[in-house]
This record gives structure tokens, C-alpha cells and sequence, in this order.
């Protein structure tokens, strides 16, 4: 099986090279393209048998074929290159504003959509795929397969693809933001240093990540084993409580915001 790559800008090229790293795809079997052809020769360098095609020559050359540009883009791309995009084919779009409906509307190949996250590049993480009607099952199985090399595949509604993308997508620059936060913080009124801070913190998370991923604890559980009852960590929870309360409701609200201001103007490209 061909991979087609419409794209490598930062998810186009984590998808590449998960995949790789994660033994789902050979680079023999990746043809890619970019708008800025600088982008897609760097990842060939990296990974000398991929092969660097226009639009159409990847498309042609490819059975799976990933869609990895901005929203306000795919309808343009996909109006151009529809005729090549046959029923056998597949094509996966990984933006969340569009929906697999849409893609049927205008293409006759089985549809998908797949939101990947960062994590996935460490062979970790969610991603979040939800099918057209019409995909064929064989496809279904294929992405499935694929995808579990490089993360946990969860299928999604699409009444739920903002929230769910907030989580897994946004989360981890939503919580580097928070712990570099933290770092800084720390840094300024206390005796830490700057890369004391950091290496403790992401040292915290990625146990924190194994404990959960172990099940020895949920995140409520290991709340209660840490914060023991009138001790400092309290402390600090109190503190928490009175400065976060409600923030990531509004978090969801701004981004639920921009997300259907982005659907309204795919919607008036797609016409449904």
C-alpha cells in the first residue's frame, strides 16, 4: 500500500515520521507534497526512499492519501484533484472544521477523518478518527491497524470533535503553557534555577504519565495520596481551586468559538 502526504508542514511531518518510527509505513511507500518544496526535500533527506511528487503524481501514486493543509485550502485541492481521487482510494483529512460529510459530498473515494496530536510523534497518545458513511470497512481496518503503531485510535461522533480535539491536540500546549508557568514562577521567588525547574518538572510529568498509564492510580486518586489532609500540598490545592475555577470552561468556550467561525467558512465553500 502507497501513502500520499498533501502537506508536511508541523502534523503533516509528525504523522511521517510516527509512522516510520512506529514500523506502520515503510519510507518507500510515502510520496509527499508541499506547497513549499524546501519542506517536503528536508523530510527526504531524513528519510532518503521517500519520494517527493506534485499534487497529482501523489495522488495518483497513492492508495491512503493524507490531507494535512489549512481548512480554507482542502476545498480548492480537492475541487482540482476530485477526478483522480477514484473509489478505490482513500483520502484522510486530519482538520477538524471539516467534516467527513462534507468530504463525501465532493469526493466518490471512501472518506475519513483522523486528528492526531503531538504525542503520537513518541508512539504515545489518541488519536481521534471518525468515518464517512460511505468508507469502505476494508479502509476502516486499515486506518485502525495503521494508526495503532503510533497512538490509541478512538472513534468519535462529530458532535464532539471540538472537545475532544481541545483534549487531545490542544492539551499538550495547553498544559506546556501551564507548566511553564509553573517553571517560571518558581524561578522567580525562589532560589531555583531555571533548568532545575524544568528538569524536575518534566520529569514530574512523565511519571505522573506512567502512573496513570499503569493504572496505579486515576487522577482523583493520586490527588487524594498527595495532598494529605492540612498539609502543604492543601495548601497549594486551595490556591488552585480559587485561581482556576472556571478557566478551562473558558478555554472551550474561545476555542468552541473559533471552531465554528472556521465551520461557517468551510460550510460556505463545501455549500452543506
Amino acid at each position: 500500500m502507497n501513502i500520499g502526504v498533501i502537506g508536511t508542514g508541523n502534523m503533516g511531518r509528525i504523522l511521517i515520521e510516527a509512522l516510520i518510527d512506529g514500523n506502520a509505513v515503510s519510507p518507500s511507500q510515502f510520496s509527499i507534497t508541499n506547497r513549499t518544496p524546501e519542506k517536503a526535500i528536508s523530510i527526504q533527506k531524513q528519510f532518503p526512499g521517500i519520494k517527493v511528487l506534485n499534487i497529482n503524481e501523489t495522488i495518483q501514486n497513492s492508495d491512503l492519501i493524507f490531507i494535512c493543509v489549512k481548512p480554507k485550502d482542502i476545498h480548492p485541492i480537492l475541487i482540482k484533484n476530485k477526478h483522480l481521487l477514484t473509489k478505490d482510494k482513500c483520502l484522510i483529512s486530519i482538520t477538524s472544521p471539516i467534516s467527513v460529510q462534507q468530504l463525501e459530498s465532493v469526493l466518490s473515494c471512501s472518506c475519513a477523518r483522523v486528528i492526531p496530536s503531538i504525542i503520537n510523534r513518541a508512539l504515545s497518545g489518541v488519536t481521534l478518527c471518525t468515518f464517512g458513511d460511505h468508507c469502505d470497512e476494508d479502509w476502516k481496518k486499515v486506518i485502525t491497524t495503521m494508526l495503532s503503531r503510533i497512538s490509541k485510535p478512538i472513534e468519535i461522533k462529530q458532535d464532539i470533535t471540538r472537545v475532544a480535539s481541545d483534549i487531545v491536540s490542544c492539551g499538550p500546549a495547553f498544559f506546556s503553557f501551564l507548566t511553564q508557568q509553573m517553571i517560571e514562577d518558581a524561578v522567580s521567588i525562589t532560589a531555583i534555577d531555571h533548568a532545575t525547574a524544568t528538569s524536575l518538572a518534566a520529569e514530574m510529568l512523565i511519571g505522573m504519565g506512567e502512573l496513570l498509564k499503569k493504572n496505579f492510580y486515576t487522577l482523583p486518586s493520586l490527588q487524594a495520596k498527595v495532598c494529605v489532609k492540612g498539609g502543604v500540598t492543601g495548601e497549594g490545592i486551595n490556591v488552585l481551586e480559587k485561581e482556576t475555577k472556571e478557566m478551562f470552561k473558558k478555554v472551550f468556550i474561545a476555542t468552541h468559538q473559533k471552531f465554528k467561525e472556521d465551520i461557517e467558512a468551510v460550510q460556505k465553500q463545501f455549500g452543506i
